[in-house]
């Protein structure tokens, strides 16, 4: 069990960029770079819960996939966190400790907001899920009213009032259309008309009455001149009734005709209507429709982004506990750099004066390798060089030796060539002395050419 224990505690040493052959001469340094490596793994299992929760709601992604998805950005997150580590070794100078640590915060900031948003949006899921439901009403309501404002369905609310009169004219019998006020008005006019002198021919014919039976008017009963005139009055007020009667007659026939004549058209305009307003009201719920199943599935990230900040501008309890929650996940992204921030201001340890002492040692042995490298090259083209010499002298003995047996021939018959006896005139090198290598292959070749003389002397 203590073996086991040993072997993930220098697992976790490595992964916070300690060297093992360090930890064994420097075991004191071991628990500090264990503490880092458990962080390290703690940031990664938060990058893993993280991108399997953003996977989840940003495209619904079933669990398994968003779990595996996780596990890959955790290694990422791990990745970049001990290479943020591993780069910021232990310096004694305090502004290049600075310069090293201020991006590197940077970027574990960055980090640490977009593995802290998908944890936040998960644990205030049911309030975010509940003010979800409240945007996407007003969503709704927003599109309806941009349909309503839109050209295609501009004329739709007078359509429906000109079906809704059409209807009451029709069913009124043309009573409803207001084209025929006039008519209207002019019936009961007449109508007035009629009334008033009907009303006065029953007058004049009471008093007519009254006469003859003497109760009123000059108290005498009798056909007298009193009654006579009455009646005259009674008289001359029907015909004014009859003519009366005739324009109300007219007027109610003019009304009854245009009456009629409204409520044919009215029929006649319905249908179109009615069809019109039945094809924009079917393209209007076709399309409020269309947009209310898009708006229903619209639970992703940015909407929840949305419900969340709105959650936390109208809530001030939830604001708070939102910026708090953010704000720890941040800080255990950071926590790794910040350590190794301090521990880079504070004096050097043991491991990192021996860690110093083993890079120093590493670059003297590569140095002194390469010096050594250098020099067997250097020895090589030496040996390369001689040996070059060996074979150039050998070929000048070869061409020596060749010239005395020539010239020995040369002697016994009594002739001597003239290009021997020029050869014969050149100085003799010394055997160190190659000279130029073309002008003695230039000799080698001039003096291994056959001459005519030769040729002459060897077939005699």
């Amino acid at each position: 069990m203590a073996r086991r224990r040993g072997r993930i505690g220098n697992a976790l040493a490595v992964l916070a960029g300690a060297r093992a052959d360090i930890l064994q001469v420097a075991p004191g340094s071991r628990a500090k770079f264990v503490a880092l490596g458990g962080v390290l793994l703690s940031t990664g299992g938060l990058a893993v819960l993280s991108a399997a929760f953003a996977v989840h709601m940003a495209v619904g992604a079933v669990w398994p996939v968003a779990i595996l998805i996780g596990l890959f950005w955790g290694l990422v997150i791990v990745n970049l966190d001990r290479m943020l580590l591993v780069g910021m070794a232990h310096d004694s100078s305090t502004k290049r400790n600075l310069l090293m640590a201020v991006p590197r915060v940077g970027l574990a900031l960055v980090l640490g907001i977009v593995i802290s948003t998908p944890l936040t949006l998960q644990i205030f899921h049911k309030e975010i899920d509940t003010e979800i439901v409240a945007l996407q009403a007003e969503q709704s309501d927003a599109y309806k009213k941009s349909l309503d404002s839109d050209a295609r369905f501009a004329g739709l609310p007078d359509l429906r009032d000109r079906v809704a009169a059409e209807q009451a004219i029709v069913a009124s019998g043309g009573d409803g259309d207001t084209t025929l006020l006039p008519l209207t008005g002019a019936m009961t006019a007449a109508q007035t008309a009629y009334d008033q002198a009907l009303a006065t021919q029953q007058d004049l014919q009471n008093k007519a009455q009254c006469e003859l039976n003497g109760t009123c008017g000059t108290g005498e009963p009798g056909t007298g001149e009193a009654y006579v005139q009455a009646r005259a009055a009674a008289d001359a007020q029907a015909a004014v009734v009859a003519s009366a009667k005739s324009d109300l007659d007219a007027a109610t026939a003019a009304l009854s005709s245009g009456q009629a004549r409204s409520a044919s058209q009215a029929a006649s305009s319905l249908e179109t209507d009615q069809a019109e307003l039945a094809r924009l009201t079917a393209d209007q719920t076709r399309l409020q429709q269309a947009f209310d199943a898009t708006n229903a599935d619209n639970t992703g990230i940015l909407i929840r982004l949305q419900a969340l900040g709105r959650l936390s501008d109208t809530n001030s309890t939830l604001g708070f506990a939102h910026f708090m929650l953010s704000l720890l996940f941040i800080c255990i992204e950071l926590l790794p750099v910040f350590m190794k921030t301090l521990l880079n201001f504070s004096p050097a340890t043991a491991y990192d004066k021996l860690a110093e002492i083993r890079d120093d040692g590493d670059i003297s042995v590569e140095t002194m390798q390469q010096q050594t490298r250098r020099e067997v090259e250097r020895a090589q083209q030496e040996l390369l060089i001689l040996a070059e010499k060996e074979r150039v002298d050998r070929q000048k003995e070869a061409v020596l030796a060749r010239r005395r047996a020539r010239l020995q021939l040369a002697a016994e018959r009594q002739v001597v060539p003239a290009d021997l006896q020029a050869e014969d005139d050149e100085p003799i090198r010394k055997p160190w002395d190659t000279g130029p290598i073309f002008e003695v292959a230039k000799n080698v070749v001039r003096s291994l050419r056959p001459r005519a003389g030769d040729r002459v002397d060897a077939a005699s």
